[in-house]
């Protein structure tokens, strides 16, 4: 037979035999027998449960031993002949039964589930071993037997009949729950004898009869269970279920049984194996779990992997992390750290939003996706497997398939239909390899699911924007990777390591193995799994460290090549195999110059293996005098399921000899550690593989059976209780029950662990010291006449007696083949012997797509509910990844981490004045809502104006709009001292905004109100104003929640260089991709605290003031700039007493501290003022960089700790609020103590009468006409620059000066009000290029700049780009057909004279009118008017029509100090500026 027997062939073979037995006349004769048996195969049969592995298996794994056509055979012969003795057996005897040859010392997996022997009636016969062999499934559901059938069993009234009947019901009941839950690993029965007690045979069946459905009692062994019979003997027959409902309804012989019945092709089955009296049993005590040395804390260690990579790709983006090597041993190419992070992060981003579309992408985080690299192309395996990581998808790491029809390809296409694969990511040159259709096409491999190839050179990918940055979180229990695994039969399986496991297991290898940063390390083995890829893929980027990866192709050309690299590159590790030390003896002989001393570790991969000893000993022999330590050679047991299960750690000590063992074969073979002498030829010696791995804890269980801790000098399995291992078989839960869940027992049955084990499938014991021995493999095991051996026991018998020519031949071939079978296509294995082998299918439980989703989307559910309970602090970071708006943010963080600070408010004294957690934020948003709701009466959408002050009432008035749905504004309020000038504009906003209420605080509710406000302004033509300081103390019945992403958020009201006043439009959408922008950027955390001394009221002062908090997480130090005119130090103190290393300001805030603290520098630095942690300090401005502000800033306080390069800049406009900003630098002196995701500013001089003609020309500092422009910031993520000439729109070149367009996800929506010509508002905000790029929309900025790649490069390790900005469009002055622009004009006039403290420039009827603010006595303004004339000739050859010469503070300036030319130029027009004297030259 093939499978099962059906249920119509079984009655029609059984009757055919039956009838050649009895002449055919059984049914006629004996009609309620077959009515009885019709009943038993309809009965248990029908419901019986569907095949799987049971509850119990838990414990255990499958070991079939592959016999079901003989087991099925026997079953039919064995039911005829019961059949026949039922029949023709007169009188009670003993019914032999036939029995399948078993080892009485070693039970093989179905003993294990199968109870122990019932059928003997002596006590006596039953074995030790029996008692422990239980089933927990056996007793969790009802017998089988129903009423009909204990009726048939039970109608017999005399004693012969009853006392067969009796031991058949009693063995009947036994049997049925054996083959029922062990269908397909069931054996033929073994009954030796049944009792002649017919009084103890009734009351039993009695008994049974009383209980009909009702389970046993029984007592469980941890979570197994024994069953025993009614006279308390427990069963252990393993039979079919065929037989126990026969032998249900057959009644008692009469006729003896016939001899000749039992004659068949299967006598060997009648045989009963007898144990041998001379075995050797153990003696020790019972051992004790060993639990490894503590996982130590180290501060810097990531928290995940990709944290990891990411570190060094920007600290250190220029270091070597992987060396790839060609055929001929010369560097092929070397990945540094910088360009595995950017190019993994492309990859990344490739994979989430180029494949498929948007609204349907192919890949989802999740997701599973093969990876098919060969296995001499490392750097691009390296590149795909992090990018999978970044992309938070599941890497499949898989081997090449050679040819369509491979075998051994067809089981890893199951494994990848299993899982899911949709895409597949290879090489370009692996691309090309794969077999091809005849149009080109890559076929579907035979037995794999349909794959997208998908190739991940840089050539092929799309370069992300800027904005997009990977999601990096802490490490959690989502599954990282699968790494597939070959059983013995050749099936494959998935081994689930969750990104938990990988990173804890990354810190257990480097704590063991004592990794440092920037050590080379030598890695021969296979890159694609096991200890290949945990440490020379996964472990070296936690301590950037330096690989060679050797590929098999160039160790077969010249064995000795990685002792060369060693050698070449002194390394201080190497990973390698048993095989490539004993290629390195053979070729040694032809190289000089070896020198090992280099070498700390030599990690032996396979040093588990018995026969690894002999390459171990006779390397050493051989390359001790060549510089190798005895010490430096370091074995280790590894598994795929358990990892890195024992690693020998090297010493510095070499007095200490590693362990080893001399063991007795014949006591192995019976599971016996016996030590015995190496004269002796049947020996086995085993070195240690160390001690366990840091974190986890190991004890070595019975490898049969219910997993009870051996004896002390006992082989069993040994099971590992770690963090740091694999999950699960991917989609097979009964073989994870078997496999990842085994919860080991004691000799007294109690559990030593709460915590499940895993089996590690390596078989060994627990020396002296706590090291382990491995003696074997489970999956090698060979039984022979009841003894168990071991395929590697043979291959280390035949390496201890051959000479060292022939052992290498023997190893090199017997070790390919049996690698062959464990790991296919492993590098250094036969390929092509390794895929001859005939795999079964697993059957894996498959659902319909949309089953599939969800299942996805719940076990997502419980990872995230999981996540959520058990590491929040974790998780404070996590947001825009789940919510499109800041009003679902902030819900969120007030849920998660309610005492989180947000913010916190300074006095003019220092003093923490007020501050929000996120909680209390959320709390008083809710308050603000209902307000607006109940006495403001306003709805979805309405614009509401915030008239407060710098501080926090204005942050919960701000969210409290969110809260219900309306439209926010943000609007300075009037000045007490100057309420006749400022009010009016406050009046304007609140007008052309179309504000429906104005929330305000008490103060300035009543300066409102006041008689100079009155005389100014007719407040009761306003909208109503709401007094927030008494908010009502309920909640608003329910709180808004916006479905438009693209919806109105809030107005962004704001007075430009040039006195124009408009409002700018702010979607949701622009809202967070605004945020995410400065994120990334500025590297803003929960951990992470920002000062802010900025004006709250528009442009990205607002954003960071308000939004950027509750988007990151950080904590905001806010300080009001109008706090400064009382207290300048105010804001560099805060900086320096609070540690802070980041901070915002605008120019005015930088030149009051340079004009108020120039002269107080010692006396801060005696009030201990310290700018050394200070980072970066980010001026917010719409203009050209004030280099030579910035300058004397850094200058003035560098005594006290400034670093120069920490002075950077923003640039932002209308339409976008920031285009540029200079975050963190690369620090040459202290890369630990500063950031490292930005280059140094760039300085370029250009030709100043160049640039008047709009070109830029370059020239050395110090050429006359040069003009210094500093950058202005670093572009933003997800900012698209380009430079179009204002007046055709078409795209400029590097040499010319245009305007700057920007494209961004965070641009404005459009203009709300001002201009009211919907063809400005279009040209402004959804402008095109005339040719070119025509289908991208832009957005004007109204300023001239230009772009320039620089030699420098960013923490990508791509050059950067900046972006210069020259000067405002509207404010550029057309003078003898040139532009001017007024900043170099004032500048050259500033220089003029040191009593000029200020200066402003603009034109009135083609005439230059200069006005200077002045310092000193009016006497010297009439000197400073030819000063100003003749600097103005000199250097700009014009003439000044008008010089105007007005004390200090006439020329107006917005908040962020930029000077207001068009109001000055209105006020010059209306006589308004009441100068000292003014001076004509028409």
């Amino acid at each position: 037979f093939t499978g099962d027997i059906t249920q119509r062939g079984y009655e029609k073979k059984r009757f055919k035999l039956i009838r050649a037995l009895v002449g055919g006349n059984l049914v006629t004769s004996d009609p309620s027998s077959l009515h009885t048996h019709t009943l038993s195969m309809e009965g248990p049969m029908s419901h019986r449960a569907p095949l799987g592995p049971p509850s119990a298996a838990r414990f255990h794994r499958r070991r079939t031993s592959g016999t079901r056509d003989e087991r099925y055979r026997s079953d039919v012969h064995t039911e005829a002949v019961q059949a026949v003795l039922a029949r023709h057996v007169e009188r009670k005897m003993a019914v032999p039964m036939p029995s399948k040859r078993r080892s009485l010392v070693v039970q093989t997996s179905m003993d294990a589930y199968t109870p122990p022997d019932s059928s003997s009636g002596s006590e006596e016969e039953a074995g030790p071993g029996d008692d422990t062999s239980s089933m927990e499934h056996w007793m969790s559901r009802p017998s089988q037997l129903g009423p009909a059938h204990l009726g048939s069993t039970s109608s017999s009234s005399s004693s012969t009949q009853s006392g067969g009947s009796g031991n058949a019901g009693r063995l009947a009941d036994s049997l049925a729950h054996t083959h029922i839950s062990h269908l397909n690993h069931s054996a033929p029965p073994d009954v030796t004898g049944y009792s002649s007690d017919s009084s103890h045979s009734h009351t039993e069946r009695h008994h049974m009869s009383n209980m009909g459905t009702i389970a046993r009692n029984t007592q469980k062994y941890g979570n197994a269970e024994r069953m025993e019979t009614g006279d308390g003997v427990p069963v252990s027959s393993r039979v079919s279920a065929k037989i126990q409902q026969l032998v249900n309804t057959l009644k008692q012989p009469r006729r003896p049984p016939l001899r000749e019945f039992f004659v068949d092709d299967f006598d060997e089955l009648l045989e009963v194996q007898q144990p041998d009296p001379n075995q050797p049993r153990p003696e020790g005590a019972e051992m004790m779990p060993v639990r490894g040395e503590a996982l130590g804390v180290v501060t810097n260690w990531p928290p995940s992997l990709e944290a990891a990579l990411q570190r060094w790709g920007t600290i250190s983006p220029k270091a070597p992390c992987l060396t790839s090597l060609d055929t001929a041993g010369k560097p092929l190419y070397v990945l540094t750290y910088g360009k595995l992070w950017s190019r993994s992060m492309k990859l990344a981003y490739n994979i989430l939003h180029k494949l498929g579309s948007k609204q349907e992408p192919m890949v989802r985080p999740g997701d599973r996706v093969a990876l098919v690299f060969p296995n001499n192309d490392p750097v691009a395996f390296m590149v795909a497997f992090y990018g999978c990581l970044l992309a938070e998808v599941v890497p499949v790491p898989i081997e090449v398939p050679l040819s369509r029809k491979d075998a051994g390809s067809q089981q890893i296409g199951f494994l990848l239909g299993s899982c899911g694969v949709t895409v597949a990511l290879t090489s370009d040159a692996c691309h090309k390899g794969l077999p091809k259709s005849a149009t080109g096409e890559i076929p579907q491999f035979k037995g794999w699911p349909k794959l997208l190839w998908f190739v991940t050179e840089s050539k092929h990918l799309s370069k992300p924007p800027r904005d997009w940055f990977p999601h990096i979180k802490d490490a959690n229990n989502d599954t990282a990777y699968i790494e597939y695994k070959t059983c013995k039969d050749g099936s494959v399986l998935g081994v689930t390591v969750t990104r938990i496991a990988l990173l804890t297991h990354c810190q257990a290898l480097t704590q063991s193995c004592s990794y440092t940063e920037a050590e080379t390390i030598v890695d021969v083995l296979d890159f694609k799994k096991d200890v290949g890829l945990w440490h020379g893929i996964l472990t070296s980027v936690m301590n950037m460290m330096h690989v060679i990866s050797v590929p098999y192709s160039l160790m077969k050309v010249n064995p000795l090549s990685w002792i060369q690299k060693v050698c070449q590159y002194k390394a201080k590790v190497a990973c390698v195999k048993s095989r490539d030390m004993h290629w390195a003896l053979v070729a040694h002989k032809d190289q000089k110059d070896i020198n090992l001393s280099s070498l700390r570790m030599l990690l032996v991969a396979d040093g588990s293996n018995p026969w690894s000893i002999s390459s171990c000993d006779a390397f050493l022999n051989v390359f001790q005098t060549k510089g190798l330590r005895a010490e430096v050679i370091c074995p280790c047991a590894s598994s795929p399921e358990a990892l890195t299960v024992a690693i020998r750690r090297p010493v510095e000590d070499s007095s200490q000899p590693p362990g080893r063992g001399v063991l007795s074969m014949q006591g192995l073979s019976y599971g016996v550690v016996r030590v015995d002498t190496e004269e002796r030829l049947s020996v086995l010696t085993v070195q240690d593989v160390g001690t366990v791995t840091p974190g986890g804890l190991v004890c070595v269980v019975k490898p049969e059976g219910v997993p009870q801790l051996c004896q002390t000098d006992e082989i069993g399995e040994l099971c590992v209780c770690s963090v740091s291992t694999g999950m699960s078989y991917y989609g097979l839960t009964g073989m994870t029950k078997n496999t990842f869940e085994v919860y080991p027992v004691s000799s007294s049955g109690g559990l030593i662990s709460e915590y499940a084990f895993i089996r590690t499938g390596l078989l060994g014991f627990i020396g002296p010291g706590g090291l382990a021995f491995i003696t074997g493999k489970m999956d090698g095991l060979i039984m022979v006449s009841g003894r168990r051996h071991n395929a590697d026991d043979i291959v280390a018998t035949a390496l201890a007696v051959e000479p060292m020519k022939f052992v290498y031949r023997v190893e090199q071939q017997t070790l390919h083949r049996a690698e062959a079978r464990s790991f296919p296509g492993q590098r250094g294995g036969d390929s092509s012997s390794s895929r001859q082998v005939l795999v079964t299918f697993l059957q894996l439980f498959k659902v319909s797509a949309q089953e599939e989703n969800q299942t996805w989307f719940y076990l997502c559910f419980l990872f995230l509910l999981q996540f959520l309970m058990f590491s929040s602090v974790c998780i404070t970071n996590i947001r825009a990844v789940w919510f499109l708006f800041l009003s679902e943010i902030l819900q969120w963080r007030a849920q998660t981490t309610p005492d989180h600070v947000l913010y916190t408010l300074l006095s003019s004294r220092g003093a923490v004045s007020n501050s929000l957690t996120c909680l209390q934020l959320h709390k008083r948003a809710e308050r603000v809502a209902a307000l607006l709701m109940e006495r403001g009466g306003l709805q979805e959408g309405d614009h509401v104006a915030l008239v407060y002050p710098p501080g926090i009432d204005l942050i919960a008035a701000f969210y409290g709009c969110l809260y219900a749905g309306c439209v926010p504004i943000t609007v300075r309020p009037p000045h007490p001292q100057n309420i006749s000038t400022t009010l009016p504009t406050v009046k304007m906003i609140v007008e052309v905004s179309h504000s429906s209420c104005v929330m305000t605080t008490a103060v300035i509710c009543k300066l409102l109100r006041s008689k100079e406000a009155m005389a100014t302004v007719d407040i009761r033509n306003w909208p109503p104003v709401l007094d927030t300081d008494d908010l009502p103390k309920k909640k608003p019945p329910a709180l808004y929640k916006p479905t438009n992403p693209d919806g109105l958020a809030y107005l962004d009201f704001s007075v430009s260089t040039t006195g124009m006043l408009a409002g700018v439009q702010m979607s949701h959408n622009a809202v967070g991709a605004f945020c995410r922008s400065v994120k990334l950027q500025c590297e803003l955390y929960p951990s992470r605290e920002v000062a802010i001394c900025l004006d709250p009221y528009c442009g990205l002062g607002f954003v960071l003031w308000c939004l950027c908090s509750v988007y990151s997480g950080h904590q905001s130090i806010l300080i009001p700039p109008v706090e400064l005119e009382s207290n300048p130090a105010l804001w560099l103190l805060a900086v320096s007493q609070l540690r802070v290393r980041d901070t915002f300001c605008s120019y005015s805030v930088m030149e009051l501290c340079t004009k108020g603290l120039g002269l107080q520098t010692e006396a801060l630095k005696a009030r201990g003022l310290d700018l050394s942690r200070v980072r970066a300090c980010v001026v917010v401005a719409e203009e050209r960089p004030r280099m030579a502000l910035t300058h004397s800033f850094s200058k003035l306080f560098k005594d006290l700790g400034l670093h120069p390069r920490s002075v950077s800049t923003a640039f932002g406009c209308r339409v976008n609020l920031a285009i540029c900003l200079q975050s963190h630098r690369t620090w040459k002196h202290s890369p630990k103590l500063f950031g490292t995701s930005g280059p140094d500013p760039t300085t370029v001089y250009v030709d100043m009468r160049a640039l008047r003609h709009d070109r830029v020309r370059l020239v050395e500092r110090g050429s006359p006409h040069s003009l210094p422009l500093m950058e202005s910031g670093k572009i933003l993520p997800g900012v698209r620059i380009i430079i179009a000439n204002p007046e055709t729109k078409g795209p400029l070149g590097d040499s010319h000066l245009g305007e700057i367009w920007v494209h961004s996800a965070h641009n404005g929506s459009g203009y709300y009000s001002g201009y009211g010509e919907e063809v400005l508002q279009s040209d402004h905000f959804n402008s095109r290029l005339s040719f070119g790029d025509t289908q991208t929309v832009w957005a004007r900025t109204g300023y001239l700049g230009f772009l320039r790649r620089t030699e420098l490069t960013d923490a990508n390790g791509e050059r950067h780009d900046a972006l210069f900005v020259v000067g405002a469009l509207e404010e550029a002055m057309e003078l003898r057909g040139m532009r001017y622009h007024p900043i170099d004009i004032e500048t050259s006039v500033i220089r003029a004279h040191k009593s000029i403290m200020e200066c402003a420039v603009f034109t009135w009827t083609n005439l230059l009118v200069v006005v200077v603010e002045l310092e000193g006595s009016e006497q010297e303004a009439l000197d400073l008017v030819p000063m100003v004339t003749k600097a103005v000739l000199e250097e700009h050859y014009l003439i000044v029509g008008v010089v105007v010469v007005t004390d200090i503070g006439v020329i107006p300036i917005n908040s962020r100090g930029e000077k207001q030319r068009m109001h000055l130029r209105d006020g010059f027009l209306q006589d308004q500026l009441d100068p000292i004297y003014v001076a004509y030259n028409m």
